[in-house]
């Protein structure tokens, strides 16, 4: 039997009287591709703020490989990357990525940050330059950079390809297929549908703090009877919730 790298069982989430979370349960795999979708104010990123213990769960329970989400030792195994990635404006970018590993005790080598970097199409002069010069795209290239270069078994992306060019969103996919060879999981948030379809084994909807369905983009479109991945996942949030 795979291990379970995440396994989400009836958390909830209430800011004051609004339920940000409500009953969420579902398992990831480890070595599995889970991509988490759904509408602005969904809970998504909620979802990840509870998972990396930046907030309190009011009820339910958080697993990482096994060990609660509440000790810090749950994150040893894994890089976090958030929508909103913003690295200290003072430093460059190879004192960035030498300053994320150090902190998780892994030695930095220059020429596999240059080759990291390429993978990414992310220009070797960023290197040397102060990130508060780099636009959104460089940022988020540098940024998925560290997360990757940590060699973690669990990736968790807020909307990785946030402000990537198409060819950024190309060669960050070919990266992905890479970790897929060396069984890694990942776990992301994301509006684009398509990358969903392409790159996940599985996939969950969440709408109104609520989990809808969890499964295969396949069995969306099926349960839904729609051969679009978008026009399926409409179908499911604009469907009445079911009784608990």
């Amino acid at each position: 039997m795979s291990e379970i790298a995440l396994r989400f069982t009836g958390v909830t989430k209430n800011y004051g009287h609004a339920a940000a979370l409500h009953d969420v349960s579902f398992e990831v795999a480890s070595g599995e591709f889970f991509g988490l979708v759904g509408v602005n104010g969904a809970g998504k990123t909620t979802l990840l703020k509870c998972l990396l213990d930046f907030c309190d769960t009011d009820s339910g329970s958080i697993e990482v490989f096994g060990t609660s989400h509440r000790l810090t030792a749950a994150r040893r195994r894994l890089a976090f990357l958030p929508e909103r990635f913003n690295p200290p404006y003072y430093l460059t970018g190879e004192d960035f990525i030498k300053y994320v590993l150090a902190m998780q005790e892994t030695g930095h080598d220059r020429g596999e940050a240059e080759r990291m970097l390429c993978t990414l199409d992310l220009d070797l002069a960023a290197l040397n330059l102060p990130v508060r010069t780099y636009s959104k795209g460089m940022t988020q290239k540098l940024g998925l950079a560290a997360c990757f270069l940590s060699g973690k078994d669990l990736y968790v992306f807020d909307e990785p390809t946030s402000g990537l060019d198409p060819k950024a969103r190309a060669l960050l996919k070919s990266k992905l297929r890479e970790l897929k060879q060396k069984a890694r999981t990942v776990f992301f948030t994301s509006h684009a549908l398509a990358d969903v379809a392409e790159v996940c084994d599985r996939m969950a909807v969440m709408h109104a703090g609520r989990l809808r369905f969890a499964g295969t983009p396949a069995q969306l479109c099926r349960q839904f009877a729609s051969d679009d991945l978008e026009q399926a996942f409409l179908r499911c949030i604009e469907a009445a919730p079911q009784p608990a």
